[in-house]
């Protein structure tokens, strides 16, 4: 009979948000970029705030785990499942910057109606609406007076029903304190194996095409520098669409930006002409689709 190879614990949101925050929860390089939309982000704050579930996250505590900075994750929980989840929250309660399916960094602000008690992606016309709080993410930074907001709120909308808004702002204020399930795969298991157990939870959701599981397993493979070459292709696809991407990556992955893939990233964006790196690719691409 096979022992369990796991632990299951509920913790508040804004506990997993501090240690993603801190990195005591990280994201290894098997993980997908973010892919949600703003509608996407607006549904998991109402599901929060009405008290819905939202699933649990997966993670994996293991020393040995390539990070997407490149390092090891030396003991911290990897997160192996849930990265949409915890990257919506802190766009939406942290007000961080997303990139986006055109590869743009973008801030997805949602804004909250205290007396329909709804959520909505921001626009003009809702920043105009004094019945909108336009960026919900405000009043999450420790700078906004709970009692202040409400009388602020009343103010500028003076027909609202007292009571009804000051109980909607206090849900609202409450959904970092909303639990989240963690479960935490057991330290001794292999990364070929939380590898597959990765791809069948996502086979249950949306549907891992081949190139999200050659890429998983790229990422995962040694021998290959399967971590840069990852690293590689991620970054040439932003390229490929935004070429001002060049001196983030230049800026914030030093490590990366010493590679060969780097170097010739600078003298022509057409990366796949580059005989290393299709060398490399095909290799691993007929190795693990054989």
């Amino acid at each position: 009979m096979q022992t369990q190879k796991y632990s299951v614990n509920q913790h508040p949101i804004e506990t997993i948000i501090t240690w993603v925050k801190s990195g005591e929860i990280a994201i290894p390089e098997i993980q997908r970029p973010f892919v949600w939309n703003g509608a996407k982000v607006r549904e998991l704050l109402d599901s929060l705030y009405q008290g819905f579930p939202i699933g649990y996250i997966i993670a994996w505590r293991n020393p040995e785990v390539k990070l997407k900075d490149g390092s090891l994750s030396e003991g911290k929980k990897v997160l192996i499942d849930g990265q949409q989840r915890v990257t919506a929250m802190q766009a939406a309660i942290l007000g961080q910057y997303v990139v986006n399916k055109e590869y743009k960094q973008v801030k997805i602000k949602i804004a909250f109606n205290p007396i329909e008690e709804r959520f909505e992606v921001q626009n003009p016309a809702i920043v105009k609406d004094k019945v909108w709080i336009p960026n919900i993410s405000e009043i999450f930074d420790g700078k906004v007076d709970q009692y202040d907001l409400v009388e602020n709120y009343l103010e500028a909308n003076p027909e609202a029903d007292k009571q009804q808004v000051r109980k909607a702002i206090t849900g609202l204020i409450k959904i970092p304190m909303r639990q989240i399930g963690l479960i935490e795969l057991a330290s001794d298991l292999d990364i070929n194996t939380v590898t597959e157990i990765f791809i069948r939870i996502n086979s249950q959701g949306v549907v891992l095409s081949q190139a999200d599981f050659v890429m998983s397993k790229i990422a995962a493979n040694e021998t290959y520098e399967g971590n840069t070459l990852r690293k590689a292709i991620d970054y040439f696809s932003h390229l490929a669409i935004a070429p001002e991407f060049y001196t983030h990556i230049r800026d914030n992955d030093e490590e990366f930006a010493k590679t060969d893939f780097f170097d010739k990233m600078k003298c022509r964006l057409f990366l796949p002409k580059h005989s290393l790196v299709k060398k490399k690719a095909k290799i691993l691409i007929s190795e693990f689709l054989s």
